[in-house]
């Protein structure tokens, strides 16, 4: 599944229109504690959190992740929505809660990270 493909399942605006709509989606996951998705990402994964601040950021780069994903329509912050647009990071915002996203993509076929 594509990001594109992945954004219209959840009902997602994309607010980093460009970056990396055709990227592929491999994974799922959803975590708020930044040390624990360091741990647990993986490239390709569709990232889902409430976090909005520049860490979130640079944690879905370094992983090479494929998107973020804020549920609850919350929004990156200024700095945080620029530097995601310079580094090509794809970001939706949905009105979902991280429960609801979560079972989206577990009937769609996107499945967790294999441990």
């Amino acid at each position: 599944m594509t990001t594109a493909e992945l954004s219209t399942l959840i009902n997602a605006t994309v607010v980093t229109p460009g970056n990396a709509a055709d990227g592929t989606v491999t994974c799922g996951y959803a975590c708020d504690l930044l040390s624990w998705v360091l741990a647990h990402g993986r490239p390709g994964m569709a990232w889902t959190t409430v976090q909005t601040h520049m860490n979130v950021v640079a944690v879905a780069v370094l992983m090479e992740m494929s998107c973020v994903i804020l549920s609850e329509n919350n929004r990156l912050e200024e700095d945080a929505l620029a530097k995601a647009r310079q580094e090509g990071l794809c970001v939706l915002v949905t009105d979902k809660t991280a429960y609801e996203v979560c079972g989206i993509l577990m009937r769609a076929g996107i499945m967790p990270p294999s441990p």
